[in-house]
């Protein structure tokens, strides 16, 4: 999947006019590029269109508009783009009570490494995570968390070939798995693949 560059950007002005039209569009898309494993982790699998959406906003928001500012911003999130052979997802671990929310990401520590996707009845391939920074210490884990699931050539070509694809989570406090995955959330991520 190709990284954006600056061309592929709406300046702030074009941005404006066309913000509601493609926001609307990224949220029908992101429909199909998440998956909530258990009640309280949500993956969401970025790819070009979701990231464009993040970077446009956050130009929005900051007001950016120079050439520096805006290749920075790039740099930040270019590389979430899958490489079409791995997905890569944003996880987030959703407590609403605070205090529950901080007892549970102490007890949760190492569950970044702890997601993963597969075949329905085969091989598993467990989540990099936070290749970017360090997000969780000894003594808790953080409520988000970048991931990257590398895929070999053998599981690419089951997958499209019509494989099930499922995907979970093993954690001594967090056990939970989705078997299969619906298929129109396999249809949109077997994009992602070369």
């Amino acid at each position: 999947m190709d990284k954006l560059r600056r061309g592929d950007l709406f300046s702030l002005e074009e941005y404006a006019g066309r913000r509601k039209a493609f926001r609307e569009n990224v949220m029908r898309h992101k429909q199909n590029r998440q998956i909530a494993i258990g009640p309280n982790v949500t993956l969401m699998f970025e790819d070009r269109l979701t990231i464009q959406y993040q970077i446009q906003e956050m130009l929005r928001i900051e007001k950016t508009f120079e050439a520096e500012g805006i290749n920075e911003e790039l740099q930040v999130y270019n590389p979430l783009i899958p490489d079409g052979c791995n997905w890569k997802a944003t996880m987030m671990v959703e407590f609403e009570d605070p205090s529950e929310r901080a007892e549970q990401l102490a007890r949760l520590v190492g569950i970044e490494n702890a997601v993963w996707m597969g075949l329905v009845g085969e091989k598993q391939v467990y989540a990099i995570a936070d290749e970017d920074l360090e997000r969780a210490t000894e003594t808790k884990t953080s409520a988000v968390h970048f991931l990257r699931f590398e895929l070999d050539q053998t599981m690419i070509s089951r997958l499209k070939q019509g494989a099930g694809l499922s995907a979970g989570i093993d954690h001594p406090f967090y056990r939970h798995a989705i078997d299969p995955i619906p298929e129109a959330i396999r249809l949109a991520l077997l994009a992602d693949l070369d």
